[in-house]
């Protein structure tokens, strides 16, 4: 994504949305399609899910070729602008598995519905006991390439040791994955290209925004709205694990020790601790690693918000962004959750967390 495009983005300008079918059989078609949207939300194990709207009811598999070649399809979404000097720039919304086809086969329309890649793993439950061993990433890994041998990963944590944890049949995989991560106090998910990323949530009070949402002439801002919420807030986390081999239990709790934040261990905030639990912590130095790291994502805001804006499609959850109210307020904001409409207008509703005051 070039900086031309998020100028481009609060600008007049038409939007251009691609739809492209993987089928089994290898072949790509291009989707005509009349409207759809994309939701990404970081508080759900499947990340992204999509809807797209086709009139084209040859879509809907009717013959066991049709549906050989539909099962297990997956479809890539972009969104972008056109320049008005004949080039365009799209990015990524998405990569998914193709769930369903329907409609009605003589008329239409057709609803194409999918979820990102975490899915595929997810629904390849384990049929064995299965042990995973070693560090984050590699244990991360070999759970993946079980379900999907190509699938392109990242991880950018540190290596971190872990201690044997088994899973019983019928578990599910991708929950693993998400347990082993949270032992180092990161996560994993499939970012918008398909690609699964492991790795610790950005602190927002170090981060720097990558975008601008003003209320002001040429600014993208429609709606906003503040609050201030306690619910689910935590100024401390107990991680325990198992020792090694018949050692004692091992666990360690970090607290918000800084006097100036708001849900400070001392302070009018109280003591609302919450617990971590695995056997993949097997040392006191890896409780406090993955308390430490938890604790992180588990404190207070001072606030939450709400807000509209104009689409842009390149942002992803964890993304700091600048708000300026209407009054003038300057806030900086994480982003949770947003949804993309494949449609040329439509509301880009983004809900943050951890908003704060910022220059």
């Amino acid at each position: 994504m070039s900086a031309r495009f998020l100028a481009r983005l609060a600008e007049s300008h038409t939007p251009v949305t691609e739809v492209l079918l993987f089928k089994t059989d290898g072949s790509v078609l291009t989707l005509e399609h009349t409207g759809g949207s994309v939701s990404v939300d970081r508080g759900q194990a499947i990340r992204r899910t999509c809807s797209v709207t086709s009139a084209d009811v040859s879509l809907i598999p009717t013959t066991p070729t049709g549906q050989l070649a539909t099962y297990g399809a997956r479809l890539l979404i972009r969104r972008g602008v056109e320049y008005g000097d004949g080039t365009q720039e799209l990015v990524p919304l998405g990569l998914f598995r193709l769930d369903s086809v329907e409609g009605d086969p003589a008329d239409g329309p057709v609803t194409l519905t999918g979820k990102s890649l975490e899915t595929i793993v997810a629904d390849d439950k384990l049929t064995a006991p299965y042990q995973a061993t070693g560090t984050v990433t590699g244990a991360i890994t070999a759970l993946i390439a079980r379900s999907i041998p190509d699938a392109q990963i990242i991880s950018t944590i540190p290596p971190t040791v872990i201690g044997a944890r088994t899973w019983d049949a019928d578990s599910d995989p991708w929950a693993a994955c998400q347990e082993i991560a949270a032992a180092a106090g990161a996560e994993v998910y499939a970012n918008a290209d398909g690609v699964f990323v492991i790795a610790s949530p950005p602190d927002p009070l170090t981060s720097t925004p990558v975008w601008a949402v003003e209320a002001a002439e040429g600014g993208v801002y429609v709606t906003g709205s503040r609050a201030m919420s306690s619910d689910g807030v935590y100024n401390a986390v107990l991680a325990r694990g198992e020792g090694a081999g018949a050692g004692a239990p091992v666990q360690y709790l970090a607290v918000d020790a800084d006097p100036s934040s708001p849900t400070y261990w001392d302070g009018p905030f109280g003591h609302r601790p919450t617990t971590y639990s695995s056997s993949t912590l097997t040392t006191a130095a890896a409780c406090e690693s993955a308390a430490t790291q938890q604790l992180r994502a588990a404190r207070a805001p001072n606030s939450r918000g709400d807000l509209s804006s104009l689409p842009n499609p390149a942002l992803e959850p964890w993304d700091v962004i600048r708000v300026t109210h209407p009054d003038g307020l300057r806030e900086l904001h994480q982003v949770a959750s947003f949804t993309v409409s494949l449609d040329e207008g439509g509301d880009f509703p983004i809900a943050t967390i951890g908003a704060k005051e910022g220059s």
